[in-house]
């Protein structure tokens, strides 16, 4: 198949998933569509890993080296506006604006490539990776045996971005992306009349002031060249107009790119909401979650993705070094087990506004999918040379 027909399969495979959107753990009729393809191309294919996973392996020659190169699978839970869109989602509640349904097409024009060069000495595992979006699918996986039953030494990924040109690949070794923890403040005052503050202890006041202070830790606390984030989102009372509260409840949400910075982050919150309360006369609950585990790409490896990158679009076109996002992914889980490397694919169009991702106008660009098959193919071709 030569390159403009390869184009137009990918866009119609793209085209067919993003009308068929299914969220985590939902992907049965997506999984059931990687297989397929899988199996026409000769790839040898297992599925239901970590519930709706598909992996498929691709052995050629007798070179031992195994790499998996991983793609996710599941959509969000908004509705898509553009309903002119040929091609919009038939699924309701459900839309492919994080770009999914081209990470997957791209895998699959990595594997049709690979499939028919057979040009590398060695095994690929094509791995279709569930329920990214909550970032519960790459430990289902794992959990699941993927590394017992399906060995790899090495795991590659990408991500499409708006932030760079169509075409243009970002890498850097260390943090590429942030991890995301989560967290909740339940502060338990004495509520009371609006006309009697004296006689209550106000948990707004004391929820004010540690909402304040939790902007100190990025500022006064982290390294300053540490990249990390802290943001209040939610603030629930019991209260009324009239009534002071005795409930207050503080959510949020924190990033970081690297765990030492994470561990900073919940210590020195779990510090000020004791202080601040002990001075207020208050109570609290404190619960901080690791959400996401931040994706730290090894150095040896960033350099594989740059050569391969460079091949491909051309040093023009590669961006080494790129400053980290601060969106979170759970291929970091992978690359916690074994070597390995994210890199971001932009996707803006000349000339085009950029659009977000998690946008209800989101359209994946069919113009990068072949782009991104042919680094994957390429980094595969390099890394297990014949």
């Amino acid at each position: 198949m030569d390159k403009e027909e390869l184009k137009i399969q990918l866009s119609e495979w793209r085209h067919y998933l993003h009308a068929h959107p299914e969220s985590a753990f939902e992907e049965i009729n997506t999984a059931a569509f990687v297989a397929e393809k899988l199996r026409e191309m000769g790839i040898e294919v297992e599925t239901g890993i970590g519930k709706t996973g598909v992996v498929g392996t691709l052995k050629v020659g007798n070179g031992t080296r195994v790499i998996g190169l991983r793609a996710d699978m599941d959509c969000i839970c908004i509705d898509e506006v553009d309903q002119t869109l040929p091609y919009c989602s038939q699924n309701p509640k459900r839309m492919h604006a994080c770009g999914h349904d081209g990470h997957t097409t791209t895998l699959l024009g990595a594997a049709k490539i690979l499939s028919e060069t057979r040009d590398f000495n060695g095994t690929v595992r094509f791995v279709f990776q569930p329920a990214e979006e909550p970032g519960y699918g790459a430990m289902a996986m794992i959990k699941d045996g993927f590394f017992e039953r399906f060995p790899v030494d090495e795991m590659y990924g990408l991500h499409n971005v708006p932030q760079y040109p169509a075409g243009t690949i970002a890498v850097r070794a260390g943090g590429i992306l942030a991890g995301e923890d989560d967290f909740s403040i339940h502060i338990k005052g004495k509520g009371g009349h609006a006309s009697a503050p004296d006689v209550v202890k106000d948990p707004l006041v004391t929820a004010s002031e540690i909402v304040l202070a939790l902007q100190t830790i990025v500022s006064r606390n982290a390294t300053p060249t540490d990249t990390a984030v802290v943001s209040c989102t939610e603030f629930e009372t019991d209260g009324a107009h009239n009534a002071i509260p005795s409930n207050v409840v503080i959510r949020g949400d924190a990033r970081n790119v690297s765990p030492a910075v994470s561990k900073l982050i919940e210590e020195r919150m779990e510090s000020i909401c004791r202080h601040i309360c002990q001075m207020n006369q208050s109570e609290y609950e404190f619960t901080y979650t690791h959400e996401f585990a931040p994706t730290i790409n090894w150095e040896e490896n960033a350099k594989y993705v740059a050569a391969a990158a460079k091949a491909v679009v051309g040093a023009d076109h590669v961006v080494e070094n790129c400053a980290p996002l601060m969106f979170s992914e759970d291929f970091g889980k992978f690359i916690e087990k074994v070597p390995g490397c994210f890199v971001l694919l932009g996707n803006c169009r000349d000339g085009a506004e950029a659009i977000p991702l998690h946008n209800s106008h989101f359209n994946y660009n069919d113009d990068i999918l072949l782009t991104g098959a042919e680094y994957f193919a390429e980094l595969i071709k390099q890394r297990m040379p014949k």
